[in-house]
């Protein structure tokens, strides 16, 4: 069982930072994969990046062809969070942001592979 709560949404302008942050609760959260998902009005809920459990000798990492090169996903499991940094934002990167934990050994892309979601986080970046 892990609960997931995400924040440090905002409003920013293009070419912009921000950096999303998933606090988790439970001692089990070193086992589980991260992932990182969107969902702008109108679209489906898609995937922007996912890590590996924190079990793993070697951290892995996926990145969605869209944010590939401007964001980055990292995980503090001394302090059961997991980030995402992004950069250069774009106004398409608006969207409701969720964090998701996996028990799945590989990085998972698709919405029904994932057991535990947060409620969302707004990010809104203006032209």
């Amino acid at each position: 069982q892990v609960q997931l709560v995400e924040s440090g949404g905002g409003l920013v302008q293009a070419g912009g930072s921000l950096r999303l942050s998933c606090a988790a609760s439970g001692r089990t959260f070193s086992s589980y994969a991260m992932g990182w998902f969107r969902q702008a009005p109108g679209k489906e809920r898609e995937s922007v990046a996912a890590i590996s459990r924190s079990t793993s000798s070697t951290y892995y990492a996926y990145y969605a062809d869209s944010v590939k090169g401007r964001f980055t996903i990292s995980r503090d499991n001394a302090k059961n969070t997991v980030y995402l940094q992004m950069n250069s934002l774009k106004p398409e990167d608006t969207a409701v942001y969720y964090c998701a934990a996996s028990g799945r050994v590989s990085l998972g892309r698709s919405v029904n592979e994932y057991d535990y979601w947060g409620q969302g986080t707004q990010v809104t970046v203006s032209s």
